[in-house]
Order: structure tokens, then sequence, then C-alpha cells
């Protein structure tokens, strides 16, 4: 019977040192994770001190910050768990709490036990939303999400204060709009419908030169007025995936986003 004392010795005997790798956390696409929670926390700030609008930029800022990390991690090859489970629970406090809260203080305050209900039901869906993300990671259909994306439900949130208090309107003044808003944000998160990952788009492929001048242009239009232009383009987005539903509802396809293939989507790790 041989030991392992054998082995150890035949790799001294051969001048061979194993040494297991030691595990670390890359700095670079974590360094963009903690400025999108930091994005999430300055918009609970912000809204504890009645500057809503600068609460929605926070909120806007995590979500392009979030949309950076796990590109840049697989960019630079620095891709990991750790780096994975850390994006999650930053978007559970950027796109999860903040919208929440920031939209509790700024209208649904004056609601009483209806607002502090909306508010919940939408954190809790986000948390739900994230959590059914990091199981399904595998068996989803790259090409759409699984429900609306938790940054696209904090941007609807977000863009309707960031685009009333442009106009000077009161969060009492609309509070029940933003009930309705924040239900629906937060239900649509936890649906089956499909919504456009554009994860089969690829950045390193060459385009036509109509596609650089329709980046322009988009770019031009939400230069016109950004609170208007993203709250418009946000709520498209969030209706299409009921579109879609009910396309393939019509067509007789099949409406669920679960794939067949065994292979796991390139975004693995983004939360959204």
């Amino acid at each position: 019977m041989h030991d392992g004392s054998e082995s150890n010795t035949q790799h001294a005997e051969e001048g061979i040192v194993v040494r297991k790798r030691r595990k670390g956390i890359y700095i670079l696409p974590n360094a963009f994770t903690v400025a999108a929670l930091f994005g999430g926390f300055y918009a609970i700030v912000m809204a504890m001190n009645g500057r809503f609008d600068m609460a929605s930029l926070g909120i806007f800022a995590a979500m392009v910050l979030d949309s950076l990390d796990g590109r840049v991690a697989r960019m630079t090859n620095t891709q990991s768990a750790f780096g994975e489970q850390m994006d999650s629970l930053s978007d559970m406090v950027s796109f999860g709490a903040a919208p929440a809260l920031v939209s509790y203080e700024w209208a649904l305050r004056g609601l009483g036990r209806w607002g502090w209900f909306a508010a919940f039901v939408y954190c809790a869906c986000a948390a739900l939303r994230l959590a059914r993300f990091n199981v399904n990671t595998g068996v989803v259909d790259k090409r759409y999400f699984q429900g609306l994306p938790s940054p696209a439900a904090a941007a609807m949130v977000g863009g309707f204060i960031w685009l009333m208090t442009e106009y000077s309107v009161k969060g009492y003044e609309v509070a029940w709009v933003v009930f309705g808003l924040v239900l629906f944000a937060g239900l649509t998160m936890v649906t089956n419908v499909p919504f456009y990952s554009f994860k089969d788009v690829k950045m390193k492929k060459s385009v036509p030169f109509v596609v650089i001048v329709a980046i322009m242009l988009g770019i031009a239009v939400i230069n016109i007025h950004p609170p208007t232009v993203l709250f418009a383009m946000f709520i498209v987005y969030g209706l299409s995936g009921y579109v879609v539903y009910g396309w393939r509802r019509f067509k007789g396809q099949p409406t669920s986003v679960i794939s067949t293939s065994t292979d796991e989507p390139e975004e693995r790790g983004l939360h959204r």
C-alpha cells in the first residue's frame, strides 16, 4: 500500500516544488463594482437630504458603471467568483434598495402603509430577480433576460423622479403615479416576460458606417433633454417585453426564455 509520502519524495527528488495558487481579488473590475455600489449609496444619501435630482443621477451612474465591470473583467481576463458575488450584492443596493428608498422619500411616504408597501414590493422583487438570475445563468437563452433587468427597473423609477424634479413637480402631487410605476417595475422584474439582452451584439465586429452615424444621432437626441429621453427609452424597453411576449403567444411560439442548450451565457456574473 502506498501513501502520500512516496509521491512527495518523488517530487522532492525531481526538484519540483508544487505550490497552490494563491487566491486574490482583482482590482480593476471590482473597482467598477465598488463605484457602482457607491452610486446607489450616494442616491440614498441624496434622497435623505432632499436632493432627489442628484439621487436619480446616482442611480444612473451606478447603471453605467455596472454595465462596465463584467466587460472589463472579460477584456482583462480577471473574472472571479468573488467578483460575481460582489456584483450581485452591489446590484441589490443600487437597483433594489436605492430606488425603493428614493421613491419612498420623494413621493410614497405620504401614502402611509400603501407607500412603504409599494417600496417593499419593489425591493423584494429586485432581490428575487437577482437570486433567480444567479441560479438560472446556465439555462436561460443569452439573447433574452427572464423578466425586466434590475438596472432598467431602477432607471424607470429614477428617470421619472428626475423628470418630475426638472419640471418642479412635487412628489405628493404624483404619489399614486409613483405607486403604480414602482409596482409595475418591481413585478415586471419577477415575471417570465422576455426582454432583449443585446448580448448577441458583437462589439468587436465591424459595422457599416451608417451604424456609427446612428449612434452619434442617438447621443445628440439624449443631449436635447436627458431626463425626458432617458425616461422614455426605459419606458419603451419596459413595455417591449410584453410586446414580444404577446407576439409570441399570437404566433403560437414558445414564450419561455429557458434554453435547451447547456452553454452558459457570455454575460455570466452580470446580475441585471
